[in-house]
C-alpha cells in the first residue's frame, strides 16, 4: 500500500500554506514540507543555476528536485507527507520520477484574483505581492494542472477549516490507493 503524499501548489494567496500550517498542527503524525522555508536567494544567486526552465527558472526547478530528495527519505519510513509550495507540476513530475517516487496526489489550490488580493493585502499584510505578476503566476500554474491532468482546489469563499478538511480527506484517500 502507498504511503500517503499530498503535493499543494499554487501562486501566493490561494490557501496552501495556511493548509499546511493547521495539518502541520493538528496532525503530528503527518510530515509536512513548506518549500518556502528554504527562503529565495538574491537573483545573483539565482543566476548561477542558469536561465533555463521558464518559467519558473532552474532555482526552482533544482529545489523541487532537492526537496523531493529529502521526501523520498521521509516516505520511504513510512511517514505521511504534505508538501506545498510554488512549484511548476512539471518540475513536481520530474523530480517525483528522479527520486523514483510513484505516488502522489498533486492539487493545485486556487482562489479567485479578488480572494488572493484579500489574502494578500490584508491576511498576510504583503500588498506588494498582489500583482499582475503573481496573476499571471497563478493563471500559468492553473493551466498547467490542466493541461497535466490534476486535480485544482478552488479555496474561494471557504474557510480554512474546510480548505483543510478537504486536503486531510486527499491525505486519506491516497492512504487507500
Amino acid at each position: 500500500m502507498p504511503i500517503p503524499f499530498v503535493v499543494l501548489t499554487s501562486a501566493s494567496g490561494s490557501g496552501k500554506t495556511t493548509i499546511a500550517q493547521k495539518i502541520e498542527i493538528e496532525h503530528p503524525e503527518i510530515t509536512v514540507f513548506r518549500f518556502d522555508t528554504i527562503g529565495v536567494p538574491s537573483a545573483e544567486i539565482m543566476a548561477t543555476y542558469g536561465t533555463g526552465h521558464q518559467p519558473g527558472g532552474a532555482w526552482l526547478r533544482a529545489m523541487t528536485l532537492e526537496w523531493f530528495g529529502r521526501i523520498a527519505k521521509v516516505l520511504a519510513s513510512g511517514r505521511p507527507v504534505l508538501f506545498e509550495g510554488q512549484m511548476r507540476i512539471a518540475f513536481v513530475v520530474e523530480a517525483l520520477h528522479a527520486h523514483g517516487i510513484e505516488h502522489a496526489r498533486i492539487i493545485c489550490v486556487e482562489c479567485d484574483d479578488s480572494t488572493r488580493t484579500n489574502r494578500l493585502t490584508y491576511d498576510r499584510l504583503q500588498p506588494e505581492l498582489a500583482n499582475e505578476s503573481m496573476m499571471g503566476w497563478s493563471r500559468y500554474l492553473h493551466q498547467e494542472a490542466i493541461d497535466a491532468g490534476y486535480e485544482i482546489f478552488d479555496t474561494t469563499g471557504i474557510s480554512p477549516a474546510e480548505s483543510t478538511a478537504h486536503i486531510l480527506e486527499a491525505l486519506r484517500a491516497a492512504d487507500t490507493c
